[in-house]
């Protein structure tokens, strides 16, 4: 099959499986452009609350050494060494901070965007990745035609952007020629100031878009055929912890029922805390008794607690209650065997209402 009828049938939404295997995967999406605004941004902070006392003082040692070169003492390798170490501080304390502030907005702008992982399979040798044929489809490829016009967009609103901010900064950069030296670092920042935060704004909507995009290009990617969802859901239905787990939640579901129609229960025979087995009974509405519940152990203890609370008699009767425990089923009449020792404990509890005082 093709590439583009494979894709044309592939109509569905993902399944929530299908969404989290990709993201166990190491496939999830990313928008670049994301990544280089906010290094944008860092770069904007940097030179609004970091660069200035930074600069000044690079500044200051430059001016030191230009004002009095021949106080510079260079005889010996210790001598340029403490020279260069000087200088390299200097220099340090004006990048270090500029690398550190933009390390982190790198790091923000994927963990904003995604959850991290690990994904070792993403980085193990893949022999498509140095293929002529598939760097070729990529490149010219639907991505690659998107990623094309992203570059060109770009590349036209930064050269615009440039362009008006130069000229802007035009008359300032002759009077720089004539001005003192040790001012020139400062205008630059200023200037650079300017241009980093027309920059930004100049690509906030082509940001905005590539995270739009990139969302719906990786949901597209992920879409599953009518027959992919069928062998989806067969093999789900064929695992034996999904199998395991519909059972449990079938089982909390019936047994949840099940403890809420104890209060309409007639009565509750016990052995005394193993076994209890709720029974409805109304004369000239029902033709035998029914069980609206019954359960061992801790369910029975419940079956109890809630008769109790409800006013419901409780009887005891181990032999009984062990028996048709096994015999009985939920929303069915008791076995035939029974309806005679049920029908005296019914009686039982009838006569004793009617006496007087009971």
């Amino acid at each position: 099959m093709s590439e583009g009828p494979d894709k044309e049938s592939k109509t569905e939404e993902p399944t929530e499986k299908k969404i989290r295997d990709s993201v166990e995967k190491g496939k999830i999406p990313v928008s670049r452009e994301a990544s280089i605004f906010s290094s944008m941004i860092a770069l904007l902070l940097i030179l609004s609350f970091l660069a200035v006392d930074n600069v000044r003082n690079l500044t200051a040692t430059l001016a030191r050494m230009i004002d009095d070169p021949s106080g510079i003492r260079i005889r010996t390798a210790a001598d340029a060494t403490e020279f260069l170490v000087a200088v390299g501080a200097s220099a340090a304390g004006l990048v270090l901070p500029i690398v550190i502030v933009l390390a982190v907005a790198g790091v923000l702008a994927s963990v904003l965007q995604n959850v991290p992982l690990i994904v070792f399979e993403r980085i193990a040798p893949d022999a498509s990745r140095i293929s002529i044929a598939k760097g070729w489809g990529r490149i010219f490829g639907g991505q690659g035609r998107v990623e094309f016009a992203k570059s060109v967009f770009k590349f036209i609103a930064i050269s615009l952007v440039v362009t008006i901010v130069l000229r802007a900064e035009e008359a300032t950069a002759v009077n720089a020629l004539f001005s003192d030296p040790t001012a020139v670092p400062e205008l630059i920042l200023a200037a650079a100031m300017r241009l980093v935060s027309a920059i930004s704004i100049a690509t906030i909507v082509l940001v905005a878009l590539d995270l739009l995009w990139a969302r719906f290009h990786w949901r597209r990617d992920l879409r599953m055929t009518k027959q992919e969802l069928k062998d989806e859901f067969r093999q789900a239905e064929g695992d034996p912890i999904v199998k395991s787990r519909l059972r449990s939640i079938a089982r909390d579901r019936a047994r949840k029922r099940m403890l809420a129609a104890v209060p309409r229960a007639t009565l509750v025979i016990a052995n005394p805390t193993h076994y209890a087995i709720a029974l409805k009974y109304q004369h000239g509405e029902d033709a035998a008794p029914t069980v609206l519940a019954k359960g061992q152990d801790l369910i029975a203890l419940k079956i109890r607690e809630i008769a109790e609370r409800n006013n419901v008699p409780v009887v005891e009767d181990r032999m009984l209650a062990r028996s048709m425990y096994d015999a009985a089923e939920i929303d069915r009449v008791i076995p035939a065997e029974f309806f005679r020792p049920v029908a005296e404990i019914i009686y039982f509890l009838h006569s004793r209402r009617a006496k007087p005082g009971a």
